[in-house]
Order: structure tokens, then sequence, then C-alpha cells
């Protein structure tokens, strides 16, 4: 499968934003979808992973009542959806997809080539 992420880019400190990742060459309904980044000088870290039915989805604490993740199959896109961003949330966002979604980065195989958001102060 390939992946695409955009949507990134630069904000001010309590708004927001939406990355789009869409994906093409297999049937995107196979993939359980996750979302990660990676803040510069920062090893990649897990944000948000959804099943391939969206009915089971984990959060970062870092994250959690602020982001969104969610799909759509039929367009073959997960989305996620970040509210109230911080400074702190600044880094490059990648999707990534397997078969069952993991909230550890090396698990996956198949990789977005990422999105970059800033978030200024």
């Amino acid at each position: 499968v390939q992946l695409q992420a955009f949507g990134g880019g630069l904000v001010q400190a309590g708004g927001f934003l939406r990355l789009s990742c869409a994906a093409s060459g297999r049937t995107f309904s196979s993939y359980g979808m996750g979302w990660f980044r990676q803040a510069p000088g920062k090893e990649r870290e897990f944000v948000a992973t959804i099943s391939r039915s969206g009915g089971s989805i984990y959060y970062a604490d870092s994250v959690k009542g602020r982001f969104t993740i969610s799909r759509d199959n039929a367009k073959s896109t997960v989305y996620l959806q970040m509210n109230s961003l911080k400074p702190e949330d600044t880094a490059v966002y990648y999707c990534a997809a397997r078969y069952n979604s993991d909230v550890r980065p090396r698990a996956y195989d198949n990789w977005g080539q990422g999105t970059k958001l800033t978030v200024s102060s």
C-alpha cells in the first residue's frame, strides 16, 4: 500500500488543523492505520491508531481529548483532527499501515512521506 500524508502547515497555539493520509494500491479496509510524529532530535512517537473497521481507537496521553483519528474506507483515507494545538505538537507527522494497528512505530512497514506541522506560541 502507498500512503501520502498531507495537510500540515503553520498554526498558532490554540488553533486546529486536520491531517489526511490517502492510501492507494491495496484494499484500504484491510489495514489498521496509525499516526506518528517525530520532532527534531527526538524519536518517532505514537499519536493515534485506528483499527480496520474503526471500532478500536487509541491515543497517546499527550493528545487525548485534543486529537481525533478517523477513517473513511470508501475514500481510502485516514484523518487526524487536531484541536487546541500546542507548540509541543510541532513535528513531522507520519501515517502508517499494517494489518493490525499497533502503537509501536517499529511494527509498521508501510509509511507515508510525512507532513510537517509547526505550532507557534
